[in-house]
């Protein structure tokens, strides 16, 4: 299997929210943590390289990984936890010629792949839309269907033969539904929190913007940044309806805000919402950084809430961030939540550099953390999965991190912690402090410049800087 060298963007982001320029300037990490590990020796049972890695979602045999990375995908079968295998690699994907950049999210059910982008608006020619792939031979994905929507998708979900995508633009920020039954794609139905709550539009359209979609149980679940996060009846796709909405910031607070803290400050910042496997249990991922302005003032954490009556949610309790040294943007240490999964009365979370976390949740107004793996220096993860309840978790490690030299990698964990604690590929690290912090966004000209300097390398043609420079 061919493996590609990443070339570093100094300007690059790390996979949320389009940011200005001023926002991603690089700077050296203040490091708090080189790795640790709670209980003592914990660590990962495997890794794999995937270039490029974000988001990672598990098929349903519970031995394939599904890898987005950046300028297309990767296949890893993780049968072997500890010798995890890349199956196959799908990159510099092309849709009739056009390039389809910026991949930061691909959803899996049964045989079917989806992968979507670009994930944040753009002037390059690129495709905008999703790809759909037969996997039923993981090492040989298959495009099945493509669909152009001519706006940018930072994320989605498909279950049951159909696809859920948010659709972010200045002008409106809706979830958008389409039946992939077959090989024909069809639009069906969608939902718009502008058309339930009309005076959002005067915010910044970057904090309200509709970040994510998890849907459980007939009910979609949009972290809309500073709106909060609703709860959707999408039991008639064709028809969705309010059911109700959480939320750590009113719209008053946040046309005070400026645009920078609109999007990097607390209170907000609704990054990933899902529910566990009853859809009792909601937790919201608040993706944010110190601004230096009022308090709450840090890195996001997670928020949970009783949601057994989806008409009337009620606040538990909160997971606060790991450690940082400089809990900035662009401090080249983050620490803020990331995305996650509920699953059998526990939390399994991703931190970027704070590491993975799983919590016992299943007195959910008293979170209990059972184990944390961080490697500050070297993992920074976007996500944590269940592969095989009560044996196996997975971790992506990206590399589109400002700053920091973090890895584009697959990482398999043990739910045992017990088992988690043996001998394994790693040595941790003592380190200092483990957790402290508050609540939750990304950049997103994230890829854009490192796709550049990658295709660079792939294709031996420059378009500006050396290859060489930020390697």
């Amino acid at each position: 299997m061919q493996r590609r060298s990443f070339l570093r963007a100094g300007a690059g982001a790390g996979g949320s929210l389009l940011l200005s320029e001023a926002l991603v300037s690089s700077s050296p990490a203040a490091t708090a943590v080189a790795a640790e590990s709670t209980p003592s020796g914990y660590e990962p049972l495997g890794r794999v390289e995937v270039d490029g890695a974000t988001e990672a979602v598990v098929g349903d045999d519970g031995d394939t990984v599904y890898v987005a990375a950046a300028d297309g995908f990767a296949t890893v079968d993780i049968s072997d936890p500890s010798d995890p295998e890349v199956l196959a690699e799908e990159f510099m994907l092309e849709v009739d010629g056009t390039p389809f950049r910026e991949i930061l999210d691909v959803k899996v059910d049964g045989d079917r792949l989806a992968v979507v982008g670009p994930a944040n608006r753009t002037d390059e020619d690129v495709f905008h839309g999703f790809e759909l792939y037969d996997v039923s031979d993981p090492a040989e994905p298959t495009v099945v269907a493509d669909y152009e929507t001519g706006f940018h998708i930072h994320n989605c979900f498909l279950e049951d033969d159909l696809l859920y995508v948010v659709a972010n633009g200045e002008d409106d920020n809706p979830l958008v539904i389409y039946d992939v039954s077959d090989d024909e794609v069809d639009e069906i139905g969608s939902w718009s929190l502008l058309e339930r709550e009309p005076d959002w539009e005067d915010v910044y359209w970057l904090a309200r913007y509709n970040h994510d979609v998890y849907v459980h149980d007939d009910i979609a679940y949009l972290a809309h940044w500073n709106a909060g996060t609703y709860l959707v009846d999408v039991s008639d796709p064709s028809e969705p309806t309010y059911r109700s909405h959480v939320s750590d910031a009113t719209l008053e607070e946040s046309l005070e805000l400026s645009d920078q803290d609109a999007q990097l400050g607390l209170p907000g910042n609704d990054h990933y919402s899902a529910v566990d496997d009853t859809g009792d249990l909601l937790a919201v991922g608040r993706e944010a950084w110190e601004t230096g302005g009022d308090d709450p003032d840090g890195p996001g954490g997670i928020d949970l809430y009783d949601v057994s009556d989806p008409d009337e949610p009620e606040s538990l309790a909160s997971i606060d961030a790991p450690a940082a040294g400089d809990a900035t943007y662009d401090g080249g240490e983050w620490t803020t939540a990331h995305n996650f999964e509920l699953r059998d009365d526990r939390l399994y979370s991703s931190w970027y550099q704070g590491g993975v976390r799983i919590h016992d949740v299943s007195d959910p107004a008293e979170p209990e953390e059972l184990a944390h793996w961080r490697d500050t220096d070297t993992a920074g993860f976007w996500t944590a999965r269940v592969a095989d309840p009560g044996e196996t978790f997975v971790a992506s490690s990206t590399q589109l991190i400002p700053g920091a030299d973090t890895e584009g990698a697959l990482y398999t964990f043990s739910i045992d912690i017990d088992a988690g604690t043996a001998e394994s590929l790693f040595e941790a690290i003592p380190g200092g402090g483990v957790t402290a912090g508050a609540a939750g966004i990304t950049g997103g000209v994230v890829a854009l410049e490192w796709l550049r300097r990658r295709n660079w390398r792939n294709n031996g043609e420059s378009a500006g800087e050396p290859a060489g420079e930020g390697e």
